[in-house]
């Protein structure tokens, strides 16, 4: 991943079929954040063909890609996840799922034509695909008076910060995101105002 202030991915459910000798290889790919929407999306996908010989599949994680795995699911070792995996990495995406199912066809391909058969799915379903770049930003916590927050909000505003959320409680507790690649520090932007406390929550 070359721009850590953003990544790529897919913006919506795709899918593309090929075949070869009688088999039959459709191809998904999805916008995954988490292992457990992986779980969720294989599970309708197989629901989807239950029929199918093959659910094989490989995703990629994180801003940076770092979590990722392949999954043969029953085709020989490194036939299936392995191709579809090389691309995701080479399409440059991240938080992605891919998956082809195969209907055997009654003609044995071989680990070559395997090999090639789910390269080719998995290369197409991301070629035709919408690709999104998604912008990173980070998340703060600041909790403030009622006599602050006047001052506070214009600054965040004047600065382009982004209220998610606020609570109201006996102090002012906001939710704030602004753009990774940002020049303001909320902290220094801050800092005159002793009572107002400031934490650094995430980057997504």
């Amino acid at each position: 991943m070359k721009n850590t202030s953003s990544y790529k991915s897919i913006g919506e459910i795709n899918s593309f079929e090929i075949k070869e000798k009688g088999s039959k290889f459709i191809g998904f790919a999805a916008n995954c954040k988490t292992e457990e929407e992986i779980k969720i999306q294989l599970g309708i996908w197989r629901e989807q063909h239950p029929q199918a010989t093959h659910l094989c599949y490989a995703f990629r994680l994180g801003i940076n890609g770092e979590n990722y795995r392949a999954n043969d699911d029953g085709e020989p070792s490194n036939s299936a996840g392995t191709p579809i995996l090389g691309q995701i990495i080479s399409a440059d995406l991240t938080n992605v799922l891919v998956g082809v199912v195969r209907y055997y066809g009654g003609t044995k391909l071989g680990v070559g034509g395997l090999v090639s058969a789910y390269k080719e799915t998995a290369k197409e379903v991301l070629a035709s695909a919408k690709i999104v770049e998604y912008h990173l930003k980070n998340y703060y916590e600041v909790v403030m008076t009622y006599e602050d927050m006047p001052f506070v909000l214009a600054i965040l505003k004047r600065h382009r910060f982004e209220i998610i959320s606020n609570e109201m409680t006996h102090n002012c507790r906001l939710i704030v995101q602004m753009d990774l690649d940002a020049k303001d520090d909320l902290f220094e932007l801050l800092s005159r105002y002793q009572k107002i406390e400031i934490k650094f929550l995430e980057k997504k």
